[in-house]
């Protein structure tokens, strides 16, 4: 049986969340048709003003998609030919991408085993003279160990970028993801936690010169119109997703405390069933994904689909083995824990829309098939 079919769990279900705020949305899609400001509109200034405040920042910078947040914040710090940017392979390709599009070179570490992002200890050995920046990845919803990435990175006076794509609302040590770096580069995708109906990012940042830079840089450049200093990108954000997410990030914490309560039922029902996830206790995981892990990955999840119960897989393939990373030094075995958790890993139906009951049914299924 399906997951899709009456009866099943699905993975996701964004029209369950959509039907809670359908007249929220459509009032405030409505207020962008009635001002006309449709692109980099009031309606986006009003998120950025949200957004900011929600991160714990004096500026957010708002944009079209994760992957130009990316890409401004690279284009902040000088990245070109000839640099290095040290970042991981656990992660979507997106965050490799703007790297690429510098043509400076991507630098990827291994994973910490239980954190699932940048090793430390593998960040420090990477350094070299030409490191222009480090990307670090919050994954699944949890941060990275901050403290000794920032480290390493003041010691040797390098800037540290946070992917917070899957990490909105995140904490370590009481400090929001985005908050800590030089800039945060955040993803609104519609799967996200915060997410945008279309596509949507936006950088942060506690420095008012790098988030000038970025107005501008997003805005073709423009200091003032027509007037430009900058090599410049279209990367303004269009201002109905600017009203969408205005409207959700109103419910993000409602939301995200749901998530947090269906994890930990997971946790209870899994005990001892299965590699669960081991959230750190610096900080708050906002469950993004809920991830395990199984040897025998395609077994399990065939297993599951029978009962009727959607998974999916993020990432099977980790950046490092991608075709378009193909003679770029890193053979298979050279990141042996990222490449262990990518063979391994299965992500788990969890929405803040989903029934308490679904866990137990997804968690049944699983004992069912067992562990090993």
């Amino acid at each position: 049986m399906s997951a899709h079919e009456a009866g099943g769990v699905p993975f996701f279900d964004l029209k369950a969340q959509l039907a809670a705020i359908r007249p929220e949305i459509s009032a405030a899609l409505e207020g962008v048709l009635d001002d006309g400001g449709f692109t980099n509109g009031p309606a986006v200034a009003a998120f950025e003003e949200q957004f900011a405040k929600y991160c714990q920042v004096p500026h957010a910078i708002a944009v079209n998609n994760g992957t130009s947040a990316l890409h401004l914040a690279l284009d902040c710090f000088d990245v070109g030919p000839g640099d290095e940017v040290i970042t991981v392979s656990m992660s979507f390709i997106a965050t490799a991408w703007p790297i690429l599009y510098a043509k400076a070179t991507p630098v990827l570490v291994d994973v910490d085993p239980e954190r699932f992002t940048m090793d430390p200890k593998a960040l420090e050995r990477a350094i070299t003279p030409r490191t222009k920046a480090i990307i670090v990845v919050h994954l699944y919803g949890q941060m990275a160990d901050m403290d000794a990435i920032l480290a390493v990175a003041a010691a040797h006076k390098i800037p540290v970028i946070e992917d917070c794509a899957q990490a909105v609302g995140a904490e370590y040590k009481g400090r929001r993801a985005g908050s800590l770096g030089a800039l945060g580069c955040f993803s609104f995708y519609p799967s996200k936690n915060l997410g945008a109906y279309g596509e949507g990012g936006a950088v942060t940042t506690t420095d008012p010169e790098l988030a000038a830079r970025c107005r501008r840089v997003r805005n073709h450049g423009q200091k003032s119109l027509y007037l430009h200093t900058d090599v410049g990108y279209n990367f303004r954000l269009n201002s109905f997703q600017g009203a969408v997410l205005s409207v959700k990030l109103s419910h993000l914490e409602p939301w995200t405390a749901r998530r947090t309560e269906l994890a930990a039922a997971y946790d209870a029902a899994l005990a001892g069933a299965i590699h669960a996830p081991r959230p750190c206790p610096d900080g708050r995981h906002v469950y993004h994904l809920y991830v395990v892990r199984h040897p025998r990955r395609n077994e399990f999840r065939a297993a599951l689909e029978a009962d009727g119960i959607g998974t999916a897989v993020h990432y099977p393939t980790p950046i490092h083995l991608q075709p378009v990373f193909e003679g770029r030094g890193y053979p298979e075995g050279s990141l042996p824990v990222t490449e262990s958790i990518a063979r391994t890993c299965v992500s788990l139906p969890l929405y803040p829309e989903m029934p308490m009951e679904h866990v137990e049914r997804v968690a049944a299924a699983i004992r069912r098939f067992g562990a090993n």
